[in-house]
């Protein structure tokens, strides 16, 4: 696909799936996506006392890890939440008022690769399922870079490259064969799901992105593999 057509196919398939897109995850992985999100907060370990402590949540359009994020900090913690479609913000802003965190958790449209922030603002930086439709992704680790205060740390949870032999072909059937027609009959359309299963594929293996994110000049990078690689969470600290 043409560089300059990416980003406009990205957020037509996001503006068409918004308000199917937490139904889309549960299709895509049976459901774990909602213990793989926990388990990035587990890792992340934000503070439960009275510490001030502000994330940035980016391409978190339906509120999942932003919701989660609050209701396991301290009552001065604080997340923005940054999405590039206005259609997935419209959904978050309902379940973020619906969850009552209005004063916790504030929603605002950018890019993650030319974030609408200044530097050194943000204690950690998380983004799930998010990076692998960024056109750029250089560009978008800089962008969380430059984000982070010195100390800040950088985590990243997205579909891998599984590990186990076997599940990587039962995975295969499930994302070509399977989840296509799961979209057609929930949504209408396979499309959509077709083009986020094709972007799995093409996203770098777990050794390469280590690499990517440590480019970036990120330290003391490490992941953890998900579900035998099906997923895995990336991590990076600003020293």
């Amino acid at each position: 696909m043409p560089e300059n057509e990416r980003q406009g196919l990205v957020n037509e398939v996001f503006a068409t799936v918004a308000e199917r897109y937490d139904l889309m995850n549960d299709l895509m992985s049976g459901g774990l996506h909602r213990l793989w999100k926990n388990d990035l907060i587990g890792w992340l370990n934000p503070p439960r006392n009275d510490r001030s402590f502000r994330l940035l949540d980016v391409a978190g359009g339906t509120g999942d890890v932003a919701i989660r994020y609050a209701r396991a900090s301290g009552p001065n913690a604080t997340a923005v939440l940054c999405d590039i479609s206005q259609e997935m913000l419209s959904v978050g802003r309902r379940k973020v008022r619906e969850a009552g965190l209005d004063q916790r958790v504030t929603l605002t449209q950018g890019n993650a690769e030319a974030l609408p922030f200044s530097d050194r603002t943000f204690d950690a930086y998380t983004i799930a399922f998010g990076i692998r439709n960024v056109t750029h992704i250089d560009k978008a680790l800089g962008e969380a870079f430059r984000v982070l205060k010195t100390g800040g740390r950088f985590l990243c949870l997205e579909f891998s490259q599984v590990q186990v032999p076997i599940l990587d072909r039962l995975y295969d059937f499930h994302s070509f064969e399977v989840i296509p027609r799961l979209g057609q009959l929930t949504a209408g359309d396979g499309e959509p799901y077709r083009y986020l299963v094709e972007s799995i594929r093409k996203f770098p293996a777990q050794e390469r992105f280590a690499a990517m994110i440590r480019e970036a000049g990120f330290a003391r990078v490490s992941y953890r593999n998900l579900t035998g690689g099906i997923a895995a969470i990336h991590s990076g600290w600003k020293i």
